[in-house]
């Protein structure tokens, strides 16, 4: 396995895991459940430890599709957006082990911690999106916006290429 094998291995449990989990708080909040929101907590926890793993796989991937053509220009926006989501996912992290300590010594200030978590989850989870549609761009011509899902110059010539054969 490659680094970018690896990398394509991790890179969707940073925004996965989060996504589960805010499903999980919400339903703490609904079924009243101070057992159900501490799930949820470790679950944040557990997606901002694998955003460490997943960023910090991205240069070893970065290596390999730049020997395979991969445009500098979209790897460069996909590092960028991966900095702000890895922000976004650690500052979750931390929040919720401030979360999952106020609940388990069921300070006054929990819910309050649990509704700000459910806030930045979300605007994580919108940066996660974001990194994983750049990332994706880099090798799938098909999903960029730029072109309009039509395959790219280099990849008709191939098809010519072929045709002539």
């Amino acid at each position: 396995m490659n680094d970018a094998h690896f990398h394509l291995t991790v890179n969707h449990l940073p925004i996965i895991i989060p996504g589960i989990a805010l499903l999980v708080i919400l339903g703490g909040f609904i079924f009243k459940s101070e057992i159900v929101k501490r799930t949820a907590y470790f679950l944040f926890i557990i997606g901002a430890l694998s955003t460490f793993v997943a960023f910090s796989s991205g240069e070893g991937a970065e290596e390999v599709v730049e020997h395979m053509g991969a445009d500098h220009h979209l790897i460069h926006e996909h590092e960028e957006m991966a900095e702000t989501f890895a922000l976004f996912s650690h500052a979750l992290g931390l929040l919720s082990l401030v979360g999952l300590w106020a609940n388990w010594k069921r300070k006054k200030f929990s819910n309050i911690i649990a509704i700000i978590v459910i806030f930045v989850s979300a605007a994580a989870l919108y940066c996660g999106r974001a990194t994983g549609t750049t990332g994706g761009e880099i090798m799938h011509t098909e999903i960029r916006n730029d072109n309009g899902g039509a395959p790219s110059s280099a990849t008709e010539e191939k098809h010519e290429e072929h045709d002539d054969h």
